[in-house]
């Protein structure tokens, strides 16, 4: 069996049993104590030894790409600020795997959105994960 080494995140959904937060915030960026939902699915990829993650996503959900980017006003604000441990953190996040994205222009349902992964994934072993399951173990679920 070949190594899996992309995962497929859906995240375009309207987060409509989310109303009214979800107007403005995408559901997977709601946190759970300091960190958005998705980035915590995104670490557990990267634990179970993912590669490239692939998110599709929706014409609303900049704040998505914004989060997991390099934000260089930012980093220099840090840095000047001599604020390290802080700088170390965001840089992590922009780094720590490689992130694509693709939107789905009509919300068409899950499957519709995977089936746009076609390009990223070709002919290999992917997985996929959902922005709203988040489980605790020991040993990350995927990687089981």
């Amino acid at each position: 069996m070949k190594k899996i080494k992309k995962v497929v995140i859906p995240v375009a959904g309207m987060g409509t049993r989310f109303l009214p937060v979800t107007k403005t915030v995408p559901k997977e960026m709601l946190p759970i104590i300091d960190k958005p939902t998705l980035h915590y699915l995104i670490e557990e990829a990267v634990n179970s030894g993912i590669e490239e993650v692939l998110l599709i996503t929706n014409p609303y959900k900049k704040t998505v790409e914004d989060y997991f980017d390099i934000s260089y006003e930012l980093e220099s604000r840090l840095l000047k600020s001599n604020k390290t441990k802080q700088l170390e953190m965001i840089q992590k996040i922009s780094s720590m795997v490689k992130i694509y994205y693709i939107r789905q222009g009509e919300p068409l349902g899950t499957g519709h959105a995977i089936s746009l992964a076609k390009v990223f994934v070709g002919d290999e072993p992917f997985a996929v994960m959902y922005g709203d399951d988040l489980i605790k173990s020991d040993i990350p679920c995927l990687k089981q």
